[in-house]
């Protein structure tokens, strides 16, 4: 997975050809909270999916595994 962004968002790209978009903000201390009810649909070409609770917290648990101590923290509310 490699994730991307800017300070009011992040994106969650699988290299599948799946990209999920998701709002947020940059707090300080390097640290970015991500809206969960923001994360609903797809990128393109895949914007017709929904994405689903499971998928969801999927990616919540895939982003945990990835992150540590030297990368931006990423807190899901």
């Amino acid at each position: 997975m490699k994730i991307t962004g800017s300070n009011s968002y992040i994106k969650f790209d699988f290299e599948n050809g799946y990209v999920l978009k998701a709002d947020g903000e940059m707090l300080v201390g390097n640290k970015f909270v991500v809206y969960k009810d923001s994360m609903k649909i797809w990128e393109p070409p895949h914007q017709a999916e929904k994405v689903t609770e499971e998928q969801i917290i999927d990616i919540i648990e895939q982003v945990k595994r990835n992150t540590n101590e030297n990368t931006v923290q990423i807190i899901f509310e």
